[in-house]
């Protein structure tokens, strides 16, 4: 907020609570004067060396600091957040996606975006099949519950930009599995996300530094 605002925020409440008040500081306005640009920050983590902790977000503290980006355009200060917080943003690749079953219909529109920009699309069983009847191309991928472990095997193998993965609250099944691609994407290096709302972000990122591809008009 003291970055954003142009205001030492630390100070000023340290005079406060000296006994300086705020109109012997100098400050009088309500709201300081409002700023042409757009301040965006990004929590970064370190799931890759915390061993053996979830790296599905909750309202435990889990991140282990914070980057900032600003830019006039809401998007570019989100990229330079991003990229400052750690994440590997790629235009291209590989999106693997395995959602909890409530997450599934909100999904569809978000996977969709990625592969009208080019990315493959693999994802597991039930996951998959959804995908596939709304006519995206899908590779599906086995979970370790099922006795394989192709689906860490394809971020291993480390051509996965991103993994969609959300828990399922409603239902509280397979946790087992998510838990193991959340360490196996963390430990990898794969941008792991965890809610559809920080997918919807992204996408509007990606979306405004792809350069998109037409067709050559006839001369």
């Amino acid at each position: 907020m003291s970055k954003a605002t142009g205001y030492s925020l630390a100070d000023i409440a340290t005079l406060v609570s000296l006994g300086i008040t705020l109109r012997e500081q100098g400050i009088t306005a309500l709201y300081p004067a409002e700023k042409s640009r757009y301040y965006v920050k990004v929590p970064a983590f370190s799931f890759s060396k915390l061993h053996g902790m979830d790296a599905y977000l909750s309202p435990e503290m889990k991140s282990t600091g914070e980057a900032i980006g600003y830019d006039k355009k809401l998007h570019r200060a989100m990229y330079k957040a991003m990229i400052a917080s750690g994440m590997r943003l790629r235009s291209y690749g590989t999106v693997l996606v395995s959602v909890a079953d409530e997450d599934k219909q909100e999904t569809i529109p978000l996977i969709r975006r990625f592969y009208d920009m080019g990315f493959n699309i693999e994802a597991t069983g039930l996951t998959g099949e959804y995908l596939r009847k709304t006519g995206i191309r899908t590779r599906i991928r086995r979970k370790p519950s099922e006795g394989s472990a192709e689906i860490l095997d394809s971020i291993r193998a480390g051509y996965v930009s991103y993994v969609i993965n959300t828990r399922a609250i409603l239902s509280g099944v397979h946790y087992g599995d998510g838990i193991l691609i959340r360490d196996c994407a963390a430990q990898n290096n794969a941008v792991m996300l965890t809610s559809l709302d920080t997918v919807h972000m992204l996408l509007d990122v990606l979306e405004e530094m792809t350069m998109g591809i037409s067709t050559i008009d006839a001369v």
